[in-house]
């Protein structure tokens, strides 16, 4: 943990937004990075003056996740199940973690991009598996969108907002934002059921 809160330091202070491009668009093709470190930090770097502005730290997670996303959708597309299964265990994608994924893409359709965008682990494989099912492109990077939207600015903005404090809670922040992220996803899916429990009789009628 130490080591990886270093690692993301010195990437981003050194490189600034070109460091931190790299970190999202790296998370967002399995690997390991932990974007719910990365972000906070880049919006407490922001507030101390490392990076210069808070939209554009905001607008640059944006195009990392983008980008990361659409290398991984290629890979799911071009390279299938075969490549996956040859070399996913690198980034701890399994056949398993595939499979799950498939399930919840029946489960939710398209959306269930837009839901994986807020769940660690799932959020750096999901544009994998939607190669692998083809998925409307169109459909893909608006639930990307709008989902990495919201999860980097909630994140960048809870960095900023602690600023210099930030190593003394990140800890804290890491361990709490699997819960926080779990909670938003909650109160998604409970506001989708409440909206099509309310739409039945209207159709009935």
């Amino acid at each position: 943990m130490e080591h990886l809160q270093q690692g993301i330091f010195w990437l981003v202070d050194t490189y600034g937004y070109f460091g931190l491009f790299v970190a999202l668009a790296l998370g967002n093709i399995g690997v390991p990075i932990g974007t719910e470190i990365v972000l906070p930090v880049a919006g407490a770097l922001t507030a101390t003056g490392h990076l210069s502005n808070l939209w554009l730290t905001i607008a640059v997670s944006l195009g990392g996740e983008l980008a990361g996303g659409s290398v991984g959708y290629a890979i799911g597309r071009f390279g299938g199940v075969p490549l996956i299964e040859r070399y996913g265990k690198y980034v701890h994608f399994t056949h398993d973690r595939l499979q799950g994924v498939h399930r919840f893409f029946e489960r939710w359709g398209t959306f269930a991009i837009f839901i994986c965008r807020f769940l660690p682990v799932l959020r750096g494989v999901v544009a994998v598996a939607a190669g692998v099912a083809e998925m409307n492109l169109a459909h893909f990077y608006l639930w990307t969108f709008l989902g990495s939207l919201i999860f980097c600015s909630l994140l960048i903005l809870i960095g900023n907002a602690l600023g210099a404090h930030l190593s003394t809670v990140l800890p804290l922040l890491h361990r709490g934002s699997y819960a926080f992220l779990g909670l938003v996803v909650v109160a998604i899916i409970a506001g989708i059921i409440v909206m099509r429990a309310r739409s039945r009789p209207l159709r009935a009628r």
